[in-house]
């Protein structure tokens, strides 16, 4: 076990020049992204490799992280796409029979910057009651106002699109379904033989999101964000999937452009978190920054007493005063009020602000891959 007193100082600065000192573990140097909380106990790999945290120094509430270690099953993409790492304690020697690396070493692997031994509850506190803000890890720049004019440096979130650094480059092929092992709420509506083409657009797609539409009966082609949509449509597709992703969704104007385009042939199309703003945002709606934003395991959607608990991770909402008359939210945060799920009244599209795939989290929500099977058959068989 590696000593606190043999441990490399590291400091974390904080944009309003709030500073807090701590150790360091992962890869030295100096990273800057936004800094935000997570809430889950558990599932901490596959936070680091989503892509929809690209840009952000990801707070873990839980008050320790590395206990089982990091094995590649779990990654939700092919690298982490974290900028930093910030814990209140680290386990330096796994215990895990899945483990195949420590998680200093998965960071150092990657280059990645982490901070330990700070009060991660009052971070958390400090973010809740001033608003996520960019800020720094850096085991070489140790005084706080020389690392808060780095921190003030960088470019805000808000206005800041993302996607074009993790969207895939080329178009490809998913078949592979969830594990049979990790297999939580069999496809029962998949029948034998029958296979629906869905063109999936990559804002940053989570491999697990793949796996649950390949288990319900998907053939499914990823293509990157600015794919154009007669490249998209000479896929013959049955339903289009617009994915989660990093940045402000605003900012994505060539994938708004696109499904607005897609929207009008009417299509069975699924979004989920930046594919719902942008499912929102190509219908006419706005998107606005929250001030924290919604990233854990636990959150409380529904809608005329139907409650789901969900995974969720975001720092930007629908505004539910902008939305086209023909748009009807389906489920709101139960925390906060905001939009948490959408669908179009007469057309085959609807959306959710939140993660129904469960990698990591809650199972609740997995019927909406079902719903949206049920939508490309009836598109199939009309009438």
């Amino acid at each position: 076990m590696l000593s606190i007193a043999k441990a490399q100082k590291a400091l974390l600065v904080l944009a309003d020049g709030t500073g807090y000192e701590g150790f360091s573990f992962g890869a030295p140097g100096t990273t800057v992204g936004e800094v935000v909380f997570n809430t889950g106990m558990t599932g901490y790999q596959e936070v680091l490799t989503d892509p929809s945290y690209s840009g952000q120094i990801v707070t873990f509430t839980y008050p320790e992280l590395g206990n089982t270690g990091v094995n590649a099953e779990d990654e939700e993409s092919y690298r982490p796409h974290v900028k930093g790492v910030i814990a209140r304690n680290i386990a330096h020697r796994p215990s895990n029979w899945r483990s195949q690396k420590s998680l200093t070493e998965y960071l150092i692997q990657h280059k990645i910057p982490g901070i330990y031994g700070l009060d991660t509850r009052a971070l958390t506190r400090k973010i809740r009651s001033s608003g996520a803000m960019n800020g720094a890890i850096s085991t070489e720049i140790l005084d706080p106002l020389d690392l808060q004019r780095v921190v003030q440096s960088a470019p805000s979130m808000a206005g800041l699109n993302l996607v074009k650094e993790v969207s895939t480059r080329e178009v490809y092929e998913w078949t592979e379904p969830t594990n049979p092992h990790w297999e939580f709420r069999p496809a029962d509506s998949v029948k034998p033989g029958e296979t629906f083409t869905v063109v999936a657009i990559d804002f940053g797609i989570k491999r697990n999101i793949l796996r649950r539409l390949a288990s319900y009966g998907c053939r499914v082609i990823v293509v990157p964000a600015n794919t154009l949509p007669e490249d998209i449509y000479a896929y013959n597709p049955d339903g289009i999937f617009l994915s989660n992703g990093p940045g402000d969704p605003s900012a994505v104007a060539e994938g708004i452009a696109t499904a607005k385009i897609l929207l009008e042939k009417g299509k069975p199309t699924f979004g989920i978190c930046m594919g719902h703003q942008i499912l929102g945002l190509s219908l006419g709606a706005e998107t606005f920054k929250l001030k924290f934003g919604h990233r854990g395991l636990n959150q409380p959607c529904g809608l005329k007493q139907v409650v789901e608990i969900t995974s969720q991770n975001h720092g930007f909402a629908v505004n539910a005063g902008s939305l086209n008359p023909q748009v009807e939210i389906t489920h709101l945060n139960l925390n906060d009020g905001t939009v948490a799920g959408l669908k179009h009244k007469t057309l085959p599209f609807f959306s959710v602000q939140y993660h129904p795939e469960a990698s990591p989290g809650p199972h609740d929500a997995d019927y909406l891959f079902e719903k949206f099977v049920a939508l490309m058959r009836t598109g199939r068989n009309p009438g």
